[in-house]
């Protein structure tokens, strides 16, 4: 039977076999309160920028779909639904999406689309425990899919990405960060920040204090450096980027000199910490101080922070 219709096929024009693909109906997604809601940046899988919706857990996410069929076309399908999607995309795995929320919604029985048609939807008070997240190698993402049920004929699909950002409350214990390090006989410094956990848009605030100074230091700088680990055991991925380069210093120390520091946050593209997501991935931001002598060699000392969203930071 197949070898026959592949026969058959051969007789038509290239441009009927074009013609065939093309989409038998327009699908448009909607959200109820679109207009009024928030509206973030989205980069797409095709690297597009976009805005889409901005929501957070526990929230609901209703709105309309509505089936458009190409004029003088019938859409004949196996039933309609929508569905909620929290899915992880490592990127060393393409093709395998691993879902962590999943919602359904039956929109129509099997039967046929003459006309255009709009279904509403509902999804109540969702759990959406995790941020959208779009990394060097993972990215987590949720999006509404809407499925025409063709059978044979080749489902029809459409995606429509949302934003979901998470908010915390200023911790109410946030110890400041004070460490000695050095060299023995060399170098001996003491550095102190004022907290260890930061909202998006904070201030860093500290000092360093030389205790002992034998080498030539030639500059000193603070970076802000974010670590994304993907996979585990023998396929774990773990990239580091610098995203701040500060200077705070650019001459020789003395004995007894302090140095402040003072770094705001708000101009980097931060996220928040993010561990052990789903077991697939963690993000988490190191203070790394580096000091450079006038041999070029580098002294580094990093130290972890913990990074949090608060509600106006969106």
């Amino acid at each position: 039977m197949n070898h026959r219709l592949l026969k058959h096929q051969e007789l038509y024009p290239q441009n009927y076999l074009l013609g065939a693909f093309k989409p038998a109906c327009n699908v448009l997604i909607s959200f109820n309160d679109g207009n009024n809601r928030k509206q973030v940046p989205f980069k797409k899988e095709n690297g597009q920028m976009v805005t889409v919706p901005l929501f957070q857990s526990q929230e609901n996410i209703a709105g309309k779909i509505t089936i458009e069929p190409m004029q003088g076309k019938k859409i004949d399908h196996n039933g309609v639904k929508v569905e909620l999607v929290g899915q992880i995309e490592m990127y060393f795995d393409r093709g395998n999406y691993y879902d962590f929320t999943s919602l359904v919604r039956e929109l129509d029985v099997p039967g046929d689309i003459y006309e255009k048609k709009t279904y509403a939807f509902e999804f109540s008070t969702v759990e959406m425990p995790y941020e959208t997240y779009n990394g060097v190698n993972v990215r987590l993402r949720y999006v509404l899919k809407v499925t025409i049920n063709r059978g044979y004929a080749g489902s029809i699909i459409e995606y429509q990405d949302f934003v979901v950002r998470n908010y915390s409350t200023p911790p109410q214990i946030n110890n400041s960060i004070k460490m000695e390090v050095g060299i023995e006989d060399c170098l001996h410094i003491e550095f102190e920040y004022n907290k260890s956990k930061y909202h998006l848009k904070d201030v860093i605030i500290g000092k360093i204090y030389f205790l002992l100074v034998r080498i030539k230091i030639k500059n000193m700088d603070l970076e802000i450096r974010r670590r994304e680990s993907t996979g585990s055991g023998t396929n774990t991925h773990v990239e580091t980027e610098t995203l701040a380069k500060f200077e705070l210093m650019d001459g020789a120390p003395v004995r007894g000199e302090s140095i402040p520091i003072r770094l705001f946050l708000s101009p980097y593209e931060l996220t928040p910490t993010h561990r052990n997501i789903n077991n697939k991935f963690s993000v988490k931001y190191f203070l790394n101080l580096v000091l450079v002598d006038e041999e070029d060699r580098r002294y580094f000392k990093q130290q972890e922070i913990t990074m949090y969203r608060l509600q106006d930071e969106t």
